[in-house]
């Protein structure tokens, strides 16, 4: 498929670029934080058992898990900057981005073969998808600063994310009704498994297909990258030695390199509450019947995903009148409070208030934290490589937080204390934020 030039700052160049997010966060909310944790922990449940044998030895399904994810990152973590490096020296980031946005696809209908018996396979497919969601995504967040003016940033970066929330609660609304009415659609219990299983099975395989189809919109109009001139040696290094240098940059960028280092604290608890919030609340809640905790999982998350909507826009328009710094602090703060309100959570209803309010805070601080990086960056045509430093610092520290929380629930038995842990990190991405516009000591 061909594409066609535009000029930056276009109404129709910020839209399909906006509109990726409507074609991928599908899987970060059917695959990361919805079905896929439902279906993960009824086969445990359907087998009876709680523990599995893998590579030798015995592990609890939640930190399997959690480890997987936290071995994705690293993945991620070092792909990033390799693209990043090639995709500079040869100007087609468009190529990797939709490399991996098609991974990520076709890991997700790979999903429909997961089982226990075939372990290794379906975690394959599940680390496959992470990795070509996030790297697809951190190639498209590069794209911000080339398509938008600064005074744009914001408002399209708040319109990305609530257009895959809108997006993605589509199709979770079309999943649920799959899940909960499985005769409907035809689907019924048989030898290969209970009903709400293969609706569950037939849902990752509606994400991938959605994915690639929406996407196409995003790639006709997208450029094709930033060429850079002079001579090539070591392309397949260069990303790490640009990361290297962007570091160097940031030397004289106090502000930026202070952001960044707050954002790496806060981000770390961001994401990891984000991947693991359906996995602890399927395990800690008591829900009844299984059918109650499926519904109950899936109403969490549409609720989170509609307020979300609403919590991105009112980010927005406060950084707007207060600042993008002071707004961040305002959400680490709701964030804290959140944490230690889950480590009491017990009942479904304490379940749906708390989904309200990482809703109300999801949205906001995502979007306008790529959007302060964007603000903060010096005048630059390497945003591939200044935005590749961003998310690998972002990817470093999931690894941190989800390797932590794994390893917090293996010792304690309990998803709780790690609630806990992870409010510190916001109660930390605090007090960093506040240096940001502090002057330095001369």
């Amino acid at each position: 498929m061909t594409s066609i030039s535009l000029l930056k700052g276009s109404k129709k160049l910020l839209n399909a670029w906006a509109f990726y997010d409507w074609a991928n966060s599908v899987y970060s909310l059917v695959i990361a934080s919805a079905i896929f944790p439902i279906f993960y922990g009824a086969l445990f449940r359907a087998a009876g058992i709680e523990k599995i044998t893998i590579f030798g030895g015995e592990i609890a399904r939640a930190p399997l898990i959690s480890y997987t994810t936290s071995l994705a990152f690293v993945c991620i973590a070092i792909i990033t900057p390799l693209i990043s490096g090639v995709a500079d020296y040869l100007g087609n980031k468009r190529i990797f981005m939709k490399f991996f946005c098609y991974l990520g696809g076709l890991s997700c209908i790979g999903l429909y073969w997961f089982s226990l018996e075939n372990i290794y396979i379906g975690l394959l497919c599940f680390f496959m998808g992470l990795v070509g969601f996030w790297v697809s995504f951190a190639i498209n967040n590069s794209y911000l600063p080339d398509i938008a003016h600064a005074e744009q940033m914001d408002r399209i970066s708040a319109k990305g994310f609530s257009m895959g929330y809108l997006g993605s609660v589509i199709l979770l609304l079309f999943n649920l009704a799959m899940v909960m009415k499985p005769a409907f659609f035809g689907i019924e219990t048989d030898e290969s498994g209970i009903a709400e299983l293969k609706a569950m099975k037939y849902s990752f395989v509606t994400v991938g297909i959605w994915w690639i189809i929406f996407s196409q919109y995003t790639f006709y109009y997208l450029p094709k990258g930033h060429k850079r001139e002079g001579e090539r040696k070591n392309v397949i290094l260069n990303g790490f030695k640009e990361l290297k240098g962007v570091w160097k940059k940031l030397g004289g960028e106090i502000k930026l390199k202070r952001y960044l280092i707050a954002f790496f604290v806060y981000s770390m608890a961001v994401q990891t509450v984000m991947l693991i919030a359906t996995y602890f609340g399927e395990e800690e809640i008591g829900w009844g019947s299984d059918s109650e905790r499926t519904t109950g999982l899936i109403v969490s998350i549409l609720v989170i995903q509609v307020v979300a909507i609403v919590g991105a826009t009112l980010t927005a328009r406060a950084s707007k009148k207060f600042g993008n710094i002071k707004t961040l602090i305002a959400v680490n703060i709701l964030w804290v409070v959140i944490c230690v309100y889950a480590f009491f959570m017990i009942t479904p209803v304490d379940f749906y208030i708390g989904a309200g309010c990482v809703g109300l805070v999801m949205g906001g601080i995502q979007a306008l934290s790529r959007s302060t990086y964007s603000k903060f960056m010096p005048e630059t045509t390497d945003t591939a490589s200044f935005f590749s430093f961003y998310d690998v610092a972002e990817k470093i520290g999931i690894v941190i937080g989800t390797f932590l929380y794994g390893l917090m629930a293996q010792i304690t038995g309990s998803m709780r204390t790690s609630i806990i842990f992870l409010g510190v990190f916001f109660l930390a991405g605090v007090v960093l934020l506040l240096r940001v516009h502090k002057k330095p000591r001369t």
